[in-house]
């Protein structure tokens, strides 16, 4: 498991998918707000004037010399539903960014988010 503190050293390195392409740069982390663990990350792709910002998840990542490897394809990850560089993750689309990566979603009792920028 990766540490929250071990890999916000990593923002602005690569990302990369288990193939080694690179997928983009990460931007921030997010936790999963009933463990406070790692859960996903944020990557910045796209062309240097139309960036946007996809998330992966972070389980069976590992991290090495300038990159985090996901296990998840480039090809899967580029396609997920973005956010503006500049938004932030509305809660109610949160589900359709755990559904894209076939994960199962569970808000929190009170209604609350399943993931957090940390």
């Amino acid at each position: 498991m990766i540490q929250v503190g071990d890999i916000r050293e990593w923002r602005t390195h690569d990302v990369v998918d288990a193939g080694g392409h690179k997928i983009g740069m990460l931007e921030a982390i997010y936790v999963d707000t009933s463990t406070d663990e790692p859960a996903m990350a944020t990557v910045q792709v796209g062309l240097p004037t139309r960036h946007r910002l996809v998330f992966v998840p972070l389980d069976g990542a590992s991290v090495g010399p300038g990159y985090v490897r996901v296990v998840y394809d480039k090809a899967l990850v580029k396609d997920c539903p973005p956010i503006g560089t500049d938004d932030v993750l509305p809660a109610e689309d949160e589900e359709a960014i755990f559904r894209h990566y076939g994960l199962s979603y569970q808000q929190g009792a009170g209604g609350e988010r399943q993931l957090a920028r940390r």
